[in-house]
């Protein structure tokens, strides 16, 4: 007989009840071990190896995925296919990660030849006793956990529990190195978390595609630097002899002179220029440059060094490009 939907409601509240009685165990349980776990894993000079049987290996392909991603690089190593030739993969400096509960998986196979080729053991286990536990050389023991499964069999609240443990030992890992937004961003190109960490001179147009003038030039000389420039250039840029940015001009300026009155184009740009104009820090990330530009309803931006001078040019359309537009630079 079909059990009726608040039946399931109650079952699913008592297996996530499960599983948070075995977090809190093991936040609980965790000692010194642990620190010794995190100072092996600094002291690494290879790469972290983390191996685990069927759903503990699972879990081990997260914990590597974490780990790689926040500065310690790692791999994922099935022990079946290590006994059977992957062991060339490890070599004298890397740390071994291996997960079981039980500490009598095909994982105890591979640790005597690990051991021969210099490498360290980190075993996570719910039996400090096992094989592998006596043979690893620290143990982080996730203590005797009860399964949320209703037979006591599948692997629930223990992968849970190897998971938390997995992720708490690779963050705390990174909070030692002081892993900061920069090289997150450099393991992290692609996608939303790559957009948010890109940085203004990985948008920006170089000065080979920007109109930089003088000055003392005329209007319609800076223009003439303008269109002389490849692709699209939306403004001159005005800088001193030392190449200090101090003005620019832009499209939407000369649009809305060029009606009124064409005499200020034989001017010197100085006259007509908004002096003093925004500008981003290189090294600023493309993020705040997208608030600037929609902070103040401009579309041109230019990109300066730590003394004012000129680097670059950022315009919506290179946010644009990249996935950053303006409208969701407050979010």
């Amino acid at each position: 007989m079909t059990e009726k939907p608040s039946d399931d409601l109650a079952f699913a509240r008592a297996v996530i009840g499960s599983e948070v009685r075995a977090l809190q165990g093991l936040a609980q349980r965790l000692g010194g071990e642990f620190g010794n776990a995190v100072n092996l894993l600094l002291a690494c000079s290879g790469r972290v190896v983390v191996t685990g049987m069927g759903k503990a290996g699972l879990i081990g392909q997260k914990i590597s995925a974490t780990l790689a991603s926040t500065g310690t690089p790692s791999y994922s190593l099935h022990p079946v296919d290590a006994i059977h030739g992957d062991l060339g993969r490890i070599v004298e400096g890397d740390v071994v990660l291996a997960l079981s509960n039980s500490g009598e998986t095909e994982v105890v196979q591979v640790l005597k030849a690990v051991k021969r080729m210099g490498a360290k053991v980190i075993a996570v286990t719910g039996n400090p006793k096992s094989t592998l536990g006596r043979q690893a050389d620290v143990v982080l023991d996730i203590g005797a956990i009860e399964e949320a499964c209703p037979l006591g069999l599948a692997p629930s609240a223990s992968t849970t529990a190897m998971l938390a443990l997995g992720d708490a030992l690779a963050l705390a890992v990174a909070n030692r190195r002081n892993f900061d937004k920069e090289r997150f961003a450099l393991y992290h190109p692609g996608g939303e978390l790559g957009r948010k960490l890109m940085k203004v001179e990985e948008v920006m147009r170089g000065l080979d595609q920007c109109a930089v003038v003088l000055a003392s030039l005329t209007v319609s000389e800076a223009l003439e630097q303008v269109n002389r420039v490849p692709g699209r250039a939306g403004a001159a840029c005005v800088t001193d002899e030392s190449g200090r940015m101090i003005g620019i001009f832009t499209d939407g300026d000369l649009r809305r002179r060029v009606p009124r009155d064409t005499a200020f184009l034989a001017a010197p740009i100085s006259e007509v220029m908004t002096r003093d104009p925004k500008s981003i820090p290189l090294g600023s990330l493309a993020l705040e440059a997208a608030r600037i530009l929609k902070k103040h309803k401009i579309d041109e931006l230019p990109v300066v060094d730590s003394h004012g001078k000129l680097c670059g040019m950022l315009d919506v359309q290179d946010l644009l490009e990249v996935g950053l537009m303006p409208l969701d630079a407050e979010k």
